[in-house]
């Protein structure tokens, strides 16, 4: 049986980080939205996470099986604010690697998001994932989330 681990990042991770990054951002947005720049992880990724990680309202955590990473998950803290008057932990980013996939790895995850965001303060959590991605959208609403806004485009 194998046991992972979580581990929040270090500036000795941050290669492994923006490595994870890049492949969501290459399985994820390169099939769901032709827009975003996928080499935005290699060109500005080691910068934006290198903030994050020394941000207290921040989490940004690596999963392990034994020394290699499987997975990563990125959380920040939002509000309130004169707009919005909770405090929301907000799941920016979050993937497993693919043969890491349905054994529990994003669930650990995500729960350790959900536990740190309650002792945070954070009245609620909040996560957005691509309309297409059913995948993501019924891991998501396993661990509670419901859908709250649709955000809908036209290409021009």
């Amino acid at each position: 049986m194998t046991t992972f681990t979580m581990s929040t990042v270090t500036s000795d991770d941050l290669d492994a980080l923006v490595a994870s990054v890049a492949g969501l951002f290459s399985e994820d947005a390169g099939q769901h939205d032709t827009s975003v720049n996928l080499n935005w992880p290699a060109r500005e990724g080691a910068a934006y996470y290198s903030k994050l990680m020394n941000d207290p309202a921040c989490l940004v955590l690596l999963a392990r099986d034994g020394d290699r990473v499987v997975g990563h998950l990125v959380g920040k803290l939002t509000g309130p604010s004169s707009i919005q008057t909770t405090r929301t932990a907000v799941l920016e980013s979050l993937r497993v690697t693919p043969d890491s996939r349905q054994v529990g790895v994003g669930s650990l995850l995500v729960t350790h998001f959900l536990d740190w965001a309650r002792g945070s303060g954070a009245q609620r959590a909040s996560v957005t994932a691509f309309a297409a991605n059913d995948t993501a959208q019924r891991f998501y609403a396993r661990h509670g989330f419901v859908p709250a806004s649709v955000i809908s485009q036209v290409a021009l």
